[in-house]
């Protein structure tokens, strides 16, 4: 059954003295894609800033917008309403490990097959994927790539950052959904998985209440190329589905940062990140 959800998410920065100046960016708009319809999206600044959207390299909505005028906060709203699909399960005839070290496959996907800025090579790491792929069809060890992350990690917040690498976060032994994400992506990677990186937002619950407003999450999770796209959350150790809303997708979350800028002022402090979920249907 298909769940229709309203999401509102708001960050923000404080600055030691005046920004006379601001370029940014921001990707909380969510996407139409296969599984997925956005019914409604807005994007508002205080100060109030004129915007503009482009779609990036990895096909991700972009809103821009500069500021001018001297200001000593920054908040950036993003409110949208989308129709999610349940779960798809992992398909059962998916291509073989033969058929995905062809050669028409790897170029294809070579971006999501090389290591990135936080999804580096460990010889470690290789080898785990290497015993796992041995041990279970590609459709099979995706999911089996996930057990084995929240094996590994104790999911635990502030213990980790947006810069930390999946080596350093599995070497650590915890962090958040981001390392989880990272973590999965360097060990289906090293096998020659197609895989790519997921952000969007997260209800917290399998049976929510319609019309209940509750405090959601900003997520990430990964897509496997099984001859089509299939997402699984290893955080949670269940496939992409009707409570994950996507918002941008990329190599690693390099490639997906909710807010950037560049700014000519004062230091800057974080105002903190909040997102309301309501299931509407």
């Amino acid at each position: 059954m298909s769940w229709q959800i309203r999401i509102e998410h708001s960050t923000g920065y404080r600055y030691a003295a005046p920004v006379i100046s601001s370029y940014n960016e921001t990707r909380i708009i969510p996407q139409t894609a296969a599984g997925q319809l956005t019914l409604e999206a807005t994007v508002r600044t205080e100060p109030t800033a004129a915007t503009y959207r482009y779609w990036d390299y990895w096909g991700t909505q972009v809103t821009a917008f500069d500021l001018h005028t001297p200001h000593t906060e920054l908040v950036v709203t993003g409110r949208s309403v989308v129709r999610t699909a349940p779960a798809r399960p992992g398909p059962s005839d998916g291509p073989n490990w033969q058929a995905l070290a062809d050669g028409s496959i790897t170029d294809r996907f070579v971006e999501f097959i090389r290591p990135s800025r936080f999804t580096t090579d460990h010889p470690e790491l290789a080898e785990t994927a290497r015993e796992l792929a041995a041990r279970h069809t590609p459709a099979e060890f995706v999911p089996a790539v996930g057990e084995w992350v929240r094996q590994r990690l104790t999911y635990r917040p502030g213990t980790t950052g947006v810069h930390t690498s999946a080596v350093d976060a599995w070497q650590q032994g915890e962090g958040v959904c981001q390392d989880f994400a990272h973590l999965a992506l360097v060990l289906l990677r090293a096998v020659g998985l197609p895989a790519r990186y997921v952000s969007g937002y997260l209800h917290p619950s399998t049976d929510a209440t319609i019309g209940e407003t509750v405090v959601g999450q900003s997520h990430a999770w990964v897509e496997g190329w099984l001859g089509d796209w299939w997402g699984f959350d290893p955080t949670n150790g269940v496939p992409a589905g009707q409570q994950h809303v996507v918002v941008a997708r990329g190599r690693d979350y390099n490639d997906v940062p909710p807010l950037l800028g560049v700014y000519s002022g004062g230091a800057s402090t974080s105002l903190g990140v909040t997102v309301a979920v309501t299931r509407m249907s």
